[in-house]
């Protein structure tokens, strides 16, 4: 009877140690998954990130491309009117510089 007791007790034991292995493997095994499933989060969040980078820089260039353009036209514009301004006032200019002259050579003689 003693020897069936011991007998029982080492069989619990050893049912206790395996129960143990299994649930030590299985907690390396979830330990594993979490690290992979965390690397894996991590490496999509990078992506997202570039990828709004990407997007952000893309916007950026075409708005910058964009406020160019607009400063390019508001030059030239600028520069016909002052263009137009200045053909406007030419003859005038022409006159007052013919006149000058002509008063210093009068006034030379």
């Amino acid at each position: 009877m003693k020897t069936d007791v011991l007998k029982s007790i080492k069989e619990t034991e050893e049912e206790y140690q395996a129960m143990i292995r299994d649930a030590q493997a299985e907690r390396r095994k979830s330990l594993s998954d979490a690290e992979v499933e965390a690397e894996n989060l991590i490496a999509k969040a990078q992506k997202d990130a570039e990828d709004y980078r990407n997007q952000r820089l893309a916007e950026a260039r075409a708005e910058a491309q964009r406020r160019y353009a607009e400063i390019v036209r508001e030059g030239e514009a600028r520069a016909e009117a002052l263009k137009a301004s200045g053909r406007k006032n030419l003859t005038k200019a022409v006159d007052f510089v013919v006149t000058r002259f002509k008063e210093q050579v009068h006034a030379e003689t």
